[in-house]
């Protein structure tokens, strides 16, 4: 049968592009859906910002009368502008194992692009990195992280079939927390928190946290610029995620550090309330959000979703606090292993600082690359 593309523009459409992987994922036992909530603001053009400053093509493929595949068309022009780049990207593709569909989205993407004067197709990739990036290439035996992806093996093949090749890969490492570390870890950590000009904080109870959430971000927004695909948040933006997250974080697993009052690092870390997103199905209720707290409560790893130093504090110390604390933390709690946030492969100092821990590689993904001109 033929494959018609159909560009997302009514809210029925919408839902059918939010609820299609569903679909497609059924029996996945590795695959965990977000919660549809968030799912209805993020992808309606009138309710997120990113939207606004972005050029996009939303689409659904349809074949034999039911829809087969989705993605999305984005151009960045803050982010091009900022690094001097053409590029269009693709994300939230989804579809089956069939490679005519996963052609027509693809090459859809790529030609809106090149009528936009794009030379370059990159993706998985969203608005910024604070979005999913990048397939799932190697790791598959282990459990979901979150806000990573979890896709079907055959994924990848699709997309390199369509002339892409590799951009970037980003990783996950995990830490027993089992691990005995090096006895001199034990002696520097004491000279850290020796350290007068710094403030190292740890918490207890959730609205304690809520203070230091917004100077976080901003800290974000000054360490991580030139980071591939970061684009600064603004204040709507900030708000909006502390708003989402807040609630869910473990302050026990929060750490900071502060000199003169301000945040120069911190690592957030948080349980992996996988097993009780899948319970879920992608709804927080009526039980969904019961599901999910006691996931949270008895998550046998913790992820670290976010941390920084800030260039004017790196290279004294300051990520052993954190990766000290949490490890401590994490024993403390019961929990088995500690796993990265997502992380490019080319950070030679984070790659150097995981090996430092005992951690070893659990997951890879990769960003894709497409040339569209010559």
């Amino acid at each position: 049968m033929a494959i018609t593309l159909k560009e997302v523009t009514t809210a029925g459409q919408r839902k059918t592009f939010i609820y299609l992987p569903k679909k497609i994922h059924k029996g996945h036992a590795s695959w965990l859906p977000s919660l549809y909530s968030d799912e209805k603001k993020y992808f309606d053009p009138q309710k997120n910002p990113s939207f606004r400053s972005c050029d996009y093509r939303m689409l659904l493929a349809v074949k034999d009368g039911r829809p087969v595949g989705r993605i999305l068309g984005i151009i960045n022009h803050k982010h091009n502008e900022m690094l001097k780049l053409n590029n269009v990207r693709f994300g939230f593709l989804e579809c089956y194992n069939d490679q005519e569909v996963a052609h027509a989205l693809i090459s859809d993407i790529e030609d809106w692009g090149k009528r936009l004067g794009m030379n370059k197709c990159v993706g998985p990739f969203g608005f910024s990195d604070r979005d999913i990036q990048g397939l799932l290439i190697e790791g598959f035996e282990y459990e979901p992280v979150v806000d990573s992806a979890c896709n079907f093996e055959y994924m990848p093949d699709l997309v390199t079939r369509e002339g892409y090749g590799k951009d970037i890969d980003c990783v996950i490492y995990r830490t027993p927390v089992s691990t005995k570390l090096p006895d001199i870890f034990d002696r520097m950590y004491k000279r850290v928190l020796a350290k007068k000009t710094f403030e190292f904080v740890e918490f207890t109870k959730r609205k304690q946290l809520k203070p230091y959430i917004i100077p976080v971000l901003q800290m974000v927004n000054e360490s991580f610029a030139g980071i591939y695909g970061f684009v600064p948040m603004d204040d709507v933006e900030m708000s909006d995620l502390a708003k989402r997250y807040l609630p869910l974080l473990d302050p026990r697993f929060i750490k900071l550090v502060l000199k003169d009052s301000k945040v120069v690092a911190f690592l957030i870390s948080m349980p992996n309330p996988y097993i009780g997103l899948q319970k879920a199905k992608g709804r927080l209720f009526p039980f969904g959000i019961f599901h999910i707290l006691k996931a949270l409560k008895h998550a046998q790893s913790i992820n670290t979703m976010l941390g920084a130093v800030h260039p004017s504090c790196q290279k004294q110390g300051l990520d052993l606090f954190l990766g000290v604390s949490t490890l401590e933390a994490a024993k403390k709690a019961g929990v088995i292993n500690v796993d990265t946030h997502v992380v490019m492969e080319e950070n030679n100092d984070m790659m150097a600082e995981f090996k430092r821990y005992g951690a070893f590689l659990i997951k890879k993904f990769r960003v894709y690359q497409k040339n569209l001109i010559g």
